[in-house]
């Protein structure tokens, strides 16, 4: 959940304060994915050792308690000379968000080995065995400074550096690669890892296992880069395969044998947006892969798992992003969330094109095409998210069952992980997750894997480790997001889920009738998601006015496919406005819930006019009967009354087809969320305790 960003030069004169620069862009992009405090490693004017010319330079680093801003302004105040240029360099930045130790300097990243700082590291991810480590190098003599788990890390590459250097007999030095695979082969649970020191200058060296780690390449010229870099495996005496004439070939035309004389640049990150706006040419770097830049040379190592079977890809290809500058900046909006609601009836035109067909009724996901006969036979369908991506499931498992008429179960990824849930070789476990990287849905997706079921991914990004380790899966398009507080992604998300479920119905001639209405409405949703969008001035009044700033809970209740609104909408609620909120379903009302119900009480009633509608109805008079002042939100030229003594007040929003009023229907939700945390003067786009990917469990 942390962000981790690098850049390193060879054969290109950048001075130490554009070097700052670009570290701290790159954790701008990157502060969605913590911002509790922020630090940076870079090379300072002073060597480690003046009568050795194979150190380096000794290495300044640089943290700050807060965000990226109160790091930028102690990064131009230090004791350096901004001015000095050099050919190589090599600088690390980290924003973070706690999981070991409150937020503070000493546990901010980059994290030191010794006072001297011969080694720094940073890291994304949670390392689980950390206290066994932390008392084996204790134990060794090594003091620990910080309560973080990434401290261990950085010591135990240096107690391993100093013991190669104790037994050496020549005072050669360990192969840093080396040193850093055999630190990583001692660590249990989740990291992305950086590491830089002072006895391996203009060298860095990068892993990662369970947490998203990528490499950008630019160089002068396009046709400079390779588009694949081959794997070479770090214990080659355990592989079968042999070193036939292909896998030569593969070998010389790495980067590492191509003229490195050239100028290039690399940056390396936890997220696409962190480079895009310096290149496009990226390496997504795979579980256990290793890689080492140094003097220019690019070289990826695979550290074999002896234990696992798994077939290990000869390659990583450079992939180019299909992703904007435009698309990760602001523009007019005050905030990325804001801008991110605005941009709904854009990225649903995205998520729908190339896979509808409207004049023939078709709809074509490409990414399951080959599967639509294995998912007909199956047992049931299983949909397994966290958060909005669940509430995005549940807002469409009616229509899904509808189409399919198969069983369909939702889960919470961390609770079906804790029941161990039966899976049988004949169910099809669809993965729902914005990132691609949320840890618990991960970790549900590999038990699946492991007992056999068919696994779809839903995602929006490319190359996250979901849609690289699903069977099959889906893109949603829905364009970069950078507000904490999830909008777009949803809307999306509910609308691939229901393209899915009009492709499963697509050979049933009794569903033709449905799946017709539903898609009338479908060519239309980007013109009533634009009016929906236009209720803003009139929702950030309304929110004056019923006295939502000053209250500690709310109510959000419905039924049918309103309910997930009202669980997204509470959600959105208490992200961004710290206000206690609770979506309840309008059938459970007299089961408990309806004690909260009085005068005082914010209540949100969600009606559809469809088929639920006298049961929404009189769920809204029992609300009313107990003194309950709701605001209804329900479809234009609707009014669902409560008693004609009662006055109430409604917020209409375009009325469409049931399953498709979801998407509408949230988004007054959204900029209601929005405006009552303005207004009380939060940040929306970073709210407290909270960080965008949840890539720790």
């Amino acid at each position: 959940m942390c962000g981790i960003f690098a850049y390193l030069t060879h054969d290109v004169e950048r001075d130490r304060k554009f070097i700052i620069n670009v570290l701290l862009k790159g954790l701008k992009r990157l502060e969605y994915r913590g911002y509790d405090s922020a630090g940076m490693a870079i090379d300072s004017d002073v060597p480690y050792d003046k009568d050795s010319e194979e150190e380096g330079m000794k290495i300044a680093v640089i943290k700050r308690k807060g965000k990226v801003a109160a790091l930028e302004e102690a990064a131009m105040a230090q004791d350096l000379d901004y001015s000095h240029i050099a050919a190589d360099s090599c600088g690390i930045a980290h924003t973070r968000w706690a999981t070991h130790g409150e937020p503070n300097e000493t546990n901010s990243h980059p994290q030191i080995s010794d006072p001297e700082t011969q080694f720094v590291v940073i890291h994304n991810g949670i390392i689980t065995n950390y206290k066994q480590l932390r008392k084996f190098l204790e134990g060794k003599g090594y003091p620990f400074i910080s309560e973080t788990d990434t401290e261990c890390v950085a010591k135990l590459v240096l107690y391993l550096y100093d013991e190669h250097m104790k037994h050496s007999t020549d005072g050669e030095k360990p192969i840093f690669r080396e040193l850093v695979e055999e630190s990583i082969r001692r660590l249990e649970g989740a990291f992305a890892l950086i590491f830089k020191s002072v006895h391996y200058p203009h060298e860095m060296i990068a892993t990662r296992r369970g947490s998203p780690l990528l490499v950008g390449i630019r160089t002068e010229e396009e046709v400079e880069c390779v588009d694949s870099f081959p794997i070479i495996l770090s214990e080659p005496k355990k592989q079968k395969e042999t070193l036939d004439h292909d896998r030569f070939m593969r070998r010389t035309q790495s980067w590492e044998h191509l003229d490195t004389h050239e100028p290039v640049e690399y940056f390396l990150a936890s997220d696409a947006s962190a480079v895009v706006e310096h290149t496009n040419r990226v390496i997504f770097l795979e579980d256990n892969d290793v890689v080492t830049i140094s003097g220019g040379h690019l070289s990826l190592h695979h550290l074999k798992n002896p234990n696992s079977n798994k077939v290990i890809s000869p390659v990583r290809d450079v992939q180019e992003l299909d992703m904007e500058v435009q698309q990760i900046q602001k523009g007019n909006f005050s905030h990325f969330m804001l801008k991110e609601i605005y941009e709904q009836p854009e990225s649903v035109v995205n998520t729908m094109r190339g896979r509808v067909r409207f004049k023939e009724g078709i709809v074509k996901l490409g990414g399951l095409v080959d599967y639509v006969g294995d998912i007909k036979r199956c047992r049931r369908l299983l949909f397994v998210a966290c958060g909005t991506s669940y509430h995005s499931a549940i807002a469409t498992r009616q229509f899904i069952e509808e189409m399919t008429e198969l069983p369909v179960i939702v889960d919470i990824a961390s609770d079906f992980l804790d029941r161990k849930c039966p899976i049988f070789r004949d169910d099809v476990c669809f993965f729902i997750s914005q990132s691609g990287e949320t840890a618990d849905t991960l970790s549900a997706l590999r038990y699946c894997k492991s007992k056999g079921a068919l696994t779809v991914g839903i995602t929006n990004t490319v190359g996250s480790t979901i849609s690289r380790e699903t069977t099959c899966g889906v893109h949603i398009n829905a364009g970069p997001e950078i507000g904490v507080a999830s909008t777009k992604a949803y809307t999306s998300q509910v609308l691939t889920l229901i393209m899915f479920a009009l492709m499963m119905g697509e050979d049933s001639k009794a569903k033709q009738e449905r799946r017709e209405e539903v898609l009338r409405d479908l060519e239309l949703l980007p013109e009533y998601l634009k009016a929906a969008v236009a209720l803003d001035k009139d929702i950030k009044q309304l929110v004056q006015e019923m006295g939502y700033l000053d209250a500690k809970n709310m109510l959000l209740i419905g039924r049918g496919f309103t309910f997930a609104n009202c669980l997204e909408g509470a959600l959105k609620i208490k992200e961004l406005t710290y206000m206690h909120a609770e979506g309840i379903l309008a059938g459970e009302l007299k089961h408990g819930p309806l004690a909260l119900v009085d005068e005082t009480i914010p209540i949100i009633m969600l009606i559809n006019n469809d088929s639920l509608v006298a049961k929404s109805q009189n769920a809204l008079e029992q609300v009313v009967a107990r003194g309950g002042n709701p605001l209804v939100v329900c479809q234009e030229g609707f009014s669902p009354k409560a008693g004609e003594a009662k006055q109430l007040k409604y917020l209409h929003v375009p009325n469409l087809v049931d399953c498709l009023q979801v998407v509408v229907t949230v988004v007054p939700l959204q900029l209601i969320s929005y405006h009552i945390a303005t207004l009380k003067g939060h940040d929306v786009d970073c709210p407290r305790n909270l960080a965008k990917s949840v890539t720790v469990e």
